[in-house]
């Protein structure tokens, strides 16, 4: 990390070098080992209910989410979207002087003020205000009940696997030798990159890369599959994919990186795409290919968890472990890997553990969003997920470009698609492309929680002019879907005898 004061601040807070770690208490009730977002919310939780509670953390509090992950990544993304807004300012009949640029380094020092600023709610201090006890230093299971520390052991009643996931780099010749950039390490850059190449076009990549390239790099992407964000419903990449192209960026997909070289062009990237070799040059080289679960070095087989290097801790749908008296939440043990998905397992882990709860993994409903621009945000199962499950479906769309405050807006890239059973209004799946799209998912992820079905969100009155009228709009479209030609014709007969006409 850069020295400076916020770099310094965050340090203070969150592995304070002048830390000591406790005494160990007996026995804790609760033994949390990773104090990133799932660990924190379990050790919070348990803590609160007057539990004895220890969290070790091996590197910094916050985890990946505040140091490395989704909080310096929004900041640049929003200084990043600021900058994209001025260059179309025209449009909306403001003028702008030419050449407006970014300030790549005040960027990034408010990227480290902020995050030093939320460090806080994540900190050492405040953790041992809350009554937990904790540890600074490399966690290892020594027994079934029992986690050794620095030399000092923690006997436990339940313990927690919360120790999350790292970056993966891809087995490329040369990479290592060349040097490379991961999501751990790009935002300590003080200085923008002329030319930048990311590879991987899964949500990171295509975050990073967006955001430099509205920063003022030149930007090429690379991924091997036929769309970014292959998980995503095709409309909503191909969207991406012309946004990219508008900003300016150089994709290269259905590319595969054959290997990497240092030259006397910077950093060079041998691609393969159909059978025709091709070289890209740059002077960084972000890896966005993925995390893999932290299950290395935790002495889990003298625990009895079983586990795989690149699944993670294994567990059941309640989150227990092979050894009944740990659990596991957060990124290293499940698929999804997302904040919010680390908070929610981390309230199913207090329940089942503390209190013989049965609250299931499988009885959430968990939305995501990656955050371009336009954004694409997803909940439940896509239509072709419904196919093969043989779920017979109903889709309703509506374009961002026939919604009213989106057109005020000049934000008509996009559209809202809710898909619900047939013959039912229940929502089972929505995707959402549009400037927003992460804040409208949510009015449909709680139809879903709650169990509102489609019919009913076309009762609710939304204000207009706004944005979230497109979900409205794609309830009314279901609710005339139901005014079948039998109905209209019964409606008809009814007026005519009503109204005696």
């Amino acid at each position: 990390m850069p020295r400076d004061l916020f770099n310094e601040r965050l340090i203070e807070r969150v592995h304070p070098p002048q830390w000591q770690n406790p005494k160990p208490r007996e026995r804790y009730n609760l033994v949390v080992i990773g104090a990133g977002t799932a660990g924190l919310n379990c050790a919070a939780a348990a803590a609160a209910l007057g539990g004895k509670v220890a969290l070790i953390e091996r590197k910094l509090m916050g985890g990946d989410c505040l140091n490395v992950g989704c909080v310096p990544s929004k900041i640049l993304v929003r200084s990043a979207r600021v900058l994209a807004d001025m260059r179309n300012a025209e449009e909306f009949g403001v003028r702008v002087p030419a050449g407006i640029e970014s300030d790549f380094g005040w960027t990034m020092e408010r990227l480290r003020r902020l995050r030093s600023r939320l460090a806080q709610h994540d900190s050492a201090a405040r953790f041992r205000e809350l009554g937990v006890d904790v540890f600074f230093g490399d966690a290892r299971f020594c027994g079934p009940d029992a986690v050794d520390v620095n030399g000092a052991r923690l006997r436990f009643a339940r313990a927690v696997i919360a120790t999350g996931a790292s970056a993966v780099q891809p087995d490329i010749p040369g990479l290592a030798e060349t040097g490379v950039l991961t999501n751990e390490t790009v935002f300590d850059l003080t200085e923008r990159p002329k030319r930048l190449l990311v590879i991987g076009g899964g949500p990171l990549g295509c975050e990073i890369a967006q955001a430099f390239r509205r920063l003022g790099s030149e930007v090429s992407l690379i991924h091997r599959d036929a769309q970014f964000l292959p998980q995503e419903e095709r409309e909503a990449a191909q969207m991406l994919d012309a946004s990219f192209q508008k900003d300016g960026m150089q994709l290269h997909l259905n590319t595969e990186v054959q290997r990497i070289e240092r030259s006397e062009h910077g950093k060079t990237l041998h691609l393969l795409k159909e059978a025709r070799q091709t070289q890209i040059h740059g002077d960084e080289i972000v890896i966005g290919a993925g995390r893999a679960p932290n299950v290395k070095n935790l002495g889990l087989e003298a625990a009895g968890v079983a586990y795989e290097e690149r699944k993670g801790v294994q567990v059941d749908d309640r989150l227990r472990t092979s050894n009944p008296r740990i659990y596991a939440a957060g990124d290293v043990c499940l698929a999804t890997q997302y904040t919010h998905m680390a908070e929610a397992s981390a309230r199913i882990v207090i329940q089942n553990a503390l209190f013989a709860g049965r609250k299931t993994l499988s009885g959430l409903v968990v939305p995501w969003c990656t955050y371009t621009d336009p954004e694409i945000a997803h909940v439940g199962l896509y239509v072709r997920q419904a196919h093969m499950l043989k779920i017979a479906v109903r889709t309703f769309t509506v374009p961002m470009n026939d919604v009213d405050r989106a057109i005020l807006d000049g934000e008509e890239v996009g559209f809202v698609k809710i898909s619900v059973r047939a013959g039912t209004d229940k929502i089972i799946g929505a995707t959402v492309v549009g400037r927003h799209a992460g804040e409208m998912i949510n009015e449909v992820t709680l139809a879903m929680v709650a169990g509102v079905g489609l019919k009913t969100i076309g009762e609710v009155i939304h204000s207009y002019p706004t944005q979230a009228e497109a979900i409205r709009r794609a309830a009314d479209a279901y609710n005339k879907s139901r005014l079948t030609p039998f109905r209209q014709w019964l409606a008809a007969r009814w007026l005519s005898w009503r109204l005696g006409q």
